[in-house]
């Protein structure tokens, strides 16, 4: 899957996504999210990379993006992108990294084990871990519409979506690397801070 992915573009890749999403709010109406917010992140991401050429620039610096407009920015990603697998990412910010979400799973067509469903709803509630410039979910509670579940169940999703996807499978377990230029993550309720 592509979550971890989802801050790193660069500026032409952006303003492809941005006229191809302008036509299709044009032909199907308004989403459920801010383009206005998806825009303002974008442009937070490319001051982010224009920072980082500036030489010998030592002090931590950040940026402050809303609950609202992480959550526009994810769902425009996930719709410009034409994600396969996950339909829906929905993130609720709090103080400390901890963070709570649900992500729409679409996995019809798909060879499935008896516990999993073509179309389902996963809610979870964990941390984010931060560390050398690197991040990881640590989840503590993992819901399967109303059914408390391991996160074995998330890998296996995973598993399936890099199949499709044709990628390298991974662990909901696994750090990653932050985003070029991010040092740090910190949440707040309804917000979160990027360092770099």
């Amino acid at each position: 899957m592509k979550i971890l992915g989802l801050l790193r573009m660069n500026h032409k890749a952006y303003s492809v996504i941005l006229l191809s999403f302008l036509f299709f709010i044009y032909l199907y109406g308004n989403p459920d999210y801010s383009l206005e917010e998806a825009r303002k992140v974008l442009r937070l991401i490319e001051k982010v990379q224009k920072e980082q050429l500036k030489p010998n620039v030592r002090k931590l610096r950040k940026i402050v993006v809303t609950e609202s407009e992480l959550n526009s920015y994810i769902a425009f990603r996930i719709e410009t992108e034409k994600e396969e697998v996950m339909k829906e990412l929905h993130l609720k910010l709090f103080k400390d990294n901890s963070i709570e979400g649900k992500i729409f799973v679409d996995l019809r067509g798909q060879k499935l084990t008896k516990f999993l469903r073509p179309e389902m709803n996963l809610y979870f509630r964990g941390r984010i871990e931060v560390k050398d410039s690197r991040v990881r979910l640590a989840i503590k509670d993992l819901f399967l519409e109303d059914q408390p579940v391991q996160p074995m169940v998330l890998d296996l999703i995973i598993l399936i979506a890099s199949r499709i996807d044709k990628t390298e499978a991974s662990s909901i377990n696994d750090w990653y690397d932050l985003p070029y230029g991010i040092k740090d993550v910190k949440t707040d309720r309804g917000e979160a801070a990027f360092y770099y």
